[in-house]
């Protein structure tokens, strides 16, 4: 997957900017404060409905501008091989939101964003190891989407019943037929979603080893655990549900589900995830991010994009070319930020694509 054309507007300092990208590595260098993880926000609003910096009205719109639009282009192989080129559009203004892809409206935001495959590591990524669960399962879930068609279905016949039942435990209705249709949805659905994420996170577990040997090797032995949100080894949802009801009326919200799961990382030769540096947990989870990656190369055939913000502060020099090496064989687009050039692209063996960006302003270097 290769992005070709990325058209901005109105994102923060940008009023309009437009980038042609390479195949592969893209180095887009700048003071901080200039606009260069912008750019990476605006392929990771395309690809995930959001951004990775907050919320969409939380500063995201530029001054003046009403809405955040943003264009992408892209190739990406066909199921026959060969190449097909694809395109979408979105327009976000924080609370509504538009969008095309290939020429035709879209209803779902989801349906526009699994169009496109992007990882992106960023300073606030460590929460993946460091933080709650809600994006942990959103990260999962992530992956999913983009190798399982299944996965969606069943993720939002899950999402709706989850409603329906929160909306009856807030009105107090204990036990009428309406409860019991929607427990039944809720625990089929919720059956799957866990068979999926149980199964994916299998496929991970080798693709996570490799890269925690090149990352992490003092980490040792790197092992993926998962917590699907009830007690599962005892009873199935339906009976969690039932088991929960009383409790959930009090709250007045489902408290058992995949909705409430987990996974965690576990070190061979390290302590538990709350015990790990800083340094230690951004590694885990680039690790955790690149496995993805590698696993939808695996079952696509064919890298999603990687976007790197600020990787010079995030990760030393050795671990910096450690990552670019990997990456470098993988024939990935790469996207780079810094205040600088990286001092370790000479491990790719080909010149990156320079970008500076200034005052809001884009410059491509001369090929």
């Amino acid at each position: 997957m290769k992005v070709t054309r990325l058209d901005i507007a109105n994102l923060r300092r940008f009023e309009r900017v437009e980038l042609r990208p390479a195949p592969g590595l893209n180095v887009l260098v700048g003071d901080n404060g200039a606009g260069k993880t912008s750019v990476l926000e605006a392929l990771h609003l395309m690809a995930y409905g959001r951004s990775f910096r907050g919320r969409v009205r939380d500063g995201l719109v530029g001054p003046g501008g009403e809405a955040v639009e943003v264009f992408v282009e892209w190739a990406e192989a066909g199921e026959g091989g060969g190449e097909i080129r694809r395109k979408a559009g979105l327009r976000h203004a924080g609370q509504t939101w538009t969008g095309r892809l290939d020429g035709e409206s879209v209803e779902s935001l989801g349906d526009l964003c699994a169009a496109l495959a992007v990882v992106t590591f960023e300073p606030g990524s460590h929460v993946l190891v460091a933080g709650g669960g809600e994006p942990r399962r959103r990260q999962l879930d992530w992956g999913l989407f983009h190798v399982e068609q299944a996965f969606l279905k069943a993720w939002r016949r899950h999402a709706r019943a989850l409603k329906q039942r929160n909306a009856l435990l807030k009105a107090g209705r204990r036990g009428d037929e309406q409860m019991a249709a929607w427990e039944a949805e809720l625990a089929d659905s919720g059956e799957m979603i866990t068979r999926h994420r149980e199964r994916y996170l299998e496929q991970l577990q080798p693709h996570l080893q490799a890269l925690v040997a090149q990352l992490l090797p003092e980490a040792g032995t790197a092992t993926l655990g998962f917590q699907p949100g009830w007690r599962r080894d005892e009873m199935s949802l339906a009976d969690a549900l039932l088991v929960a009801r009383d409790r959930d009326l009090a709250t007045g919200h489902t408290s058992v589900g995949p909705h409430r799961a987990d996974w965690r990382i576990d070190y061979g030769l390290l302590p538990g995830r709350d015990q790990l540096s800083r340094g230690q947990a951004k590694l885990t989870a680039l690790a955790f991010l690149l496995a993805q990656a590698s696993e939808h190369a695996a079952i696509r055939g064919e890298w999603p994009v990687v976007a790197l913000d600020d990787l010079a502060s995030e990760l030393d020099r050795p671990h910096q070319r450690r990552v670019l090496a990997f990456l470098a064989g993988t024939g990935a687009q790469v996207f780079v930020t810094g205040t600088e050039v990286p001092a370790e692209l000479d491990v790719l063996g080909l010149p990156p694509r320079m970008f500076h960006v200034e005052h809001g302003r884009l410059q491509a270097e001369p090929e």
